[in-house]
């Protein structure tokens, strides 16, 4: 289904072409900015892809227009794309309901996937037809609980899964944390590896139950699977996971690797005699990156696991092999289809890569690089490959075909038009070292004035910004402003130790970056160095707040989960493992490290007008933080608001939540610097 008409007219003239001499564009209409939400609200988000093992088929979940959750999963045959795709669902009657997490069998001819179609809010199992011809969509499981990642065993006889029993608030760490009253308790749910047998719908839990299971692997002979876990509870521990490998019939389990920073991403070799995963320094589930790790497996099976002693290696199993060691990028995704290369999905220097390295190391290929942002799906050819690409300027579509030579599948969006100013990757040297961001800028106007310029700091640390379709940055386009996003020391894109440079040094080197970023914007594009703002969420938001205390540059800021006082912060989020890594060290042991850091000691040199965000039920940065700094700025008279969204997380998850949240940030930049003047929207009529 084609997502309605929709042109967000944010400008149609380059500002290369303005500095060549040309006459400028009439001043663009001010868009409304609720309207023009509502618009982008009409597109078609694809939320996964994924190719058939031998390339012939794609299937891909697409979002619902005008639904919170609804997903419907679609298959094309891609030998004959006249066809249309053919849908896949558990849904009886054909009602959109939450579906996703597609894998398909070895021969692609079912696929697996979850979904809420049945009796009760839980997702369940399904396996169908992928030509839909075989009749509606089977039921596996009736659990009460989580299920997730499915997978089918190497021989199609059964379908793997992640289960948590009895426990269907069991939302992770960025959902919304349960309620604690009365005495209390930590509950530590467990997710376990469970296969279930497709002809007989039987479910075994097969994982130890003192392993929390956060990702797992089947070995291409289906014997054992490799998984990543920690002890319970996962959600809190996830930073100290190591690699081990459970047999699939007996659930004995072997330590295989041990790392000194987080893992990821396992993946067996094609004769299961090895095993690579991805390890650095990692501030969130979910976000992976790092370098790629080989290690040996048969000499690694003798380490048994036996719940309550230590597990240790043999004293003679070689150390794992860092096989892209120094590369300037990191690994995000990892693939081996073939004996003799690794793939890797990577993020370099601001820009999505794919990438190529030997299992025993050696020289990195760059199979393909752009400025923009993938989903990768790749076949058992290691060549053959289904993608969803987008950019700033172009929604997400689905493409397939060779590694680097995609042929557009869908058209989902193509009624979707984005138009800027200009897109820039700019570069700079803070410190020494090479850093690198994006800049957006609006369409000039005709009266020659500089735009304003909202600085957006990415969360993680760990992460990266990439050029990627995003509603924050075409509205805040629309209304006139640069966007300037940097990639600070700490991000992805440049390599492990870039990564890790900002260890024990919050706050400091990291936003020598952010302002060295701004000086080289100011002094090469059209922006007004007066008219400044800032804005992140999660360590975005801690960045902001931090800003704001330790410069005057900036004219407004809008401050998203951010975390104002590492100290009290320590004692009340529920994911504290992450920060050692980060610190170095408890804020028992030594506190002077976390206060060094803190907004909160800073306040007094605040004079920013300063809007505070956050989740009512956040665990991961608890809404204190936001009291907290508010408070401070209310008592000391810097002009500042609160808003806490109910039942929220530390992602906000209520569409009427995420809208209030973008243009709540866009009213306060606008009443704090100065606005352009108010007009209709330039949005067309859904079509009809």
């Amino acid at each position: 289904m084609r997502a309605a008409s929709l042109a967000v007219a944010v400008g149609c003239w380059v500002w290369g072409a303005l500095a060549s001499g040309a006459v400028p564009a009439p001043a663009p209409v001010r868009l409304d900015a609720s309207a023009a939400y509502d618009a982008l609200q009409r597109m078609v988000r694809i939320r996964e892809v994924s190719l058939s093992p031998d390339g012939t088929r794609v299937a891909w979940a697409e979002s619902v227009p005008g639904t919170a959750e609804a997903v419907r999963l679609q298959v094309r045959e891609l030998a004959h794309p006249e066809r249309a795709p053919v849908r896949i669902t558990a849904s009886k009657d054909g009602a959109p309901c939450a579906e996703g997490s597609l894998a398909w069998s070895l021969d692609g001819r079912q696929l697996a996937f979850l979904s809420t179609a049945g009796e009760g809010r839980s997702r369940q199992l399904y396996v169908a037809d992928a030509s839909g011809a075989g009749g509606p969509a089977r039921r596996l499981t009736t659990v009460k609980g989580v299920l997730a990642a499915p997978k089918w065993s190497p021989d199609g006889k059964a379908v793997g899964l992640l289960v948590i029993e009895g426990s269907e608030d069991a939302l992770g760490p960025r959902g919304p944390a349960a309620r604690e009253t009365g005495v209390v308790q930590t509950s530590s749910p467990v997710k376990r590896f469970a296969v279930v047998t497709v002809e007989d719908a039987r479910l075994r839990l097969v994982s130890p139950a003192g392993l929390f299971i956060h990702e797992y692997a089947w070995s291409p002979d289906g014997a054992r699977v490799a998984v990543t876990a920690s002890p319970p509870p996962g959600d809190a521990n996830w930073w100290n996971a190591r690699v081990y490998a459970v047999e699939a019939g007996t659930g004995e389990t072997s330590l295989l690797h041990a790392p000194r920073w987080q893992v990821a991403e396992p993946a067996w070799s094609p004769d299961g005699r090895q095993l690579a995963f991805i390890e650095g320094l990692m501030s969130d589930e979910g976000n992976t990156g790092g370098d790629v790790l080989v290690v040996s497996v048969p000499e690694r099976l003798a380490a048994k696991v036996r719940f309550g002693e230590k597990a240790v290696l043999p004293a003679k199993v070689p150390p794992a092999l860092d096989v892209t060691e120094g590369l300037k990028a990191t690994a995000t995704d990892l693939f081996w289809p073939q004996a003799e290369r690794l793939v890797f999905v990577a993020q370099a220097q601001g820009e999505a890569a794919v990438m190529a390295v030997a299992p025993g190391g050696g020289e990195v290929a760059t199979l393909w690089r752009g400025p923009e942002h993938v989903m990768v799906s790749l076949g058992r050819d290691g060549v053959t490959s289904a993608v969803v690409r987008d950019s700033v300027t172009q929604a997400p579509e689905v493409w397939t075909g060779p590694l680097g030579k995609w042929k557009q599948v869908t058209r989902l969006n193509a009624d979707v038009r984005v138009a800027v100013g200009d897109v820039r990757s700019v570069t700079w040297t803070s410190d020494g070292q090479s850093v690198q961001g994006w800049l957006v800028l609006p369409v000039p106007d005709a009266s020659g004035r500089k735009a304003p310029m909202v600085t957006v700091v990415h969360g993680g640390p760990a992460a990266g910004v990439l050029p990627a379709f995003s509603a924050q940055t075409v509205l805040l386009v629309a209304r006139g402003y640069a966007v300037f996003m940097p990639n600070p020391r700490g991000s992805y894109g440049q390599g492990e130790a870039f990564v890790q440079a900002n260890r024990r040094d919050f706050g400091f080197g990291d936003f020598n970056d952010v302002l060295a970023g701004l000086d080289a914007v100011l002094a090469s594009a059209p922006v007004d160095p007066a008219r400044q703002g800032i804005t992140g969420w999660s360590y975005g938001g801690f960045l902001t707040m931090w800003a704001v205390t330790r410069t005057q540059r900036f004219q407004a800021a809008v401050a998203g989960a951010g975390i104002a006082n590492w100290q009290s912060y320590y004692g009340t989020n529920h994911i504290d493992s992450w920060m050692l890594p980060y610190f170095g060290a408890s804020v028992y042991d030594e506190p002077e490290v976390y206060t060094r850091s803190s907004p909160i000691n800073g306040v007094k040199q605040v004079r920013a007008p300063t809007l505070v965000l956050h989740g009512e039920r956040d665990m991961e940065v608890p809404a204190s933080q936001g009291y907290e700094f508010h408070k401070a700025l209310k008592t000391l008279g810097v002009k500042t608001q609160l808003v806490i969204y109910a039942d929220e997380g530390h992602s906000l998850r209520k569409p009427e939540h995420v809208k209030d949240r973008l243009l709540r940030t866009l009213d306060w930049f606008d009443a704090n610097l100065p606005a352009v003047p108010e007009s209709k929207p330039k949005v067309r009529a859904p079509a009809r």
